[in-house]
């Protein structure tokens, strides 16, 4: 009953943040995410989908983190690296997303898409069945060099959106205020539902353990 919680609640982040995801790379033209400035420059340059080279790289920073340090590598982690990627593809393939229009809605557009990102992300975390590839990538060169996590985040995504910009990834005014506006709401939303799962994961147990003492 438990897991089955925590599963729900992480595959329901999952598909809200990958919604945010698209919802951004809509407007693309106003910047993205720095990860996502690299999936849409592979994308325009050598093929396939986005959603398939957010797979590839998730892939290709899990088995890294393997290597450094499997501790951040949990099964969750595995279903995050191959259900982003579908539910990308899945939501810029169908017509429920907005259309650009090149205006200033379009701004709003890309603030509702970041908004959704740090809302999904923060649901899926809470859920505790595995942290995303990049985190646990992130997380795992932190420790193996003994170096704050921010500063290990600067350094990836910095070397990430040059990568992306050389590939010519969308890179405009939005990806560099990106983690900005979403780190804050990711945050909220995370100790919100943490504090939500875990007080009902406890109120779950009480109530198993009362019905095996009766």
């Amino acid at each position: 009953m438990i897991q089955t919680m925590r599963w729900t609640i992480f595959l329901l982040g999952v598909m809200i943040f990958s919604l945010g995801i698209s919802t951004a790379i809509r407007v693309q033209y106003l910047g993205v995410h720095p990860w996502d400035v690299l999936n849409v420059g592979l994308y325009e340059k050598v093929g396939f989908s986005i959603g398939t080279w957010n797979i590839i790289i998730s892939v290709l920073l899990i088995i890294i983190s393997w290597i450094l340090d499997k501790s951040y590598i949990r099964i969750g982690t595995f279903f995050n690296a191959i259900l982003v990627g579908l539910f990308v593809d899945f939501y810029l393939w169908t017509d429920i997303l907005p259309v650009t229009t090149h205006t200033w809605t379009d701004i709003f557009i890309m603030i509702s898409g970041i908004i959704i990102m740090g809302v999904g992300g923060g649901i899926y975390n809470a859920a505790g069945v595995g942290s995303g590839p990049r985190d646990g990538f992130m997380l795992s060169i932190s420790d193996k060099l003994h170096a704050p996590i921010g500063r290990i985040r600067i350094i990836t995504e910095s070397t990430v959106l040059v990568l992306g910009l050389l590939l010519g990834g969308p890179v405009f005014f939005f990806t560099f205020i990106f983690t900005f506006i979403q780190s804050p709401i990711f945050q909220y939303t995370f100790k919100r539902c943490k504090y939500k799962i875990d007080h009902i994961e406890t109120r779950l147990l009480q109530k198993q353990s009362r019905n095996l003492g009766a």
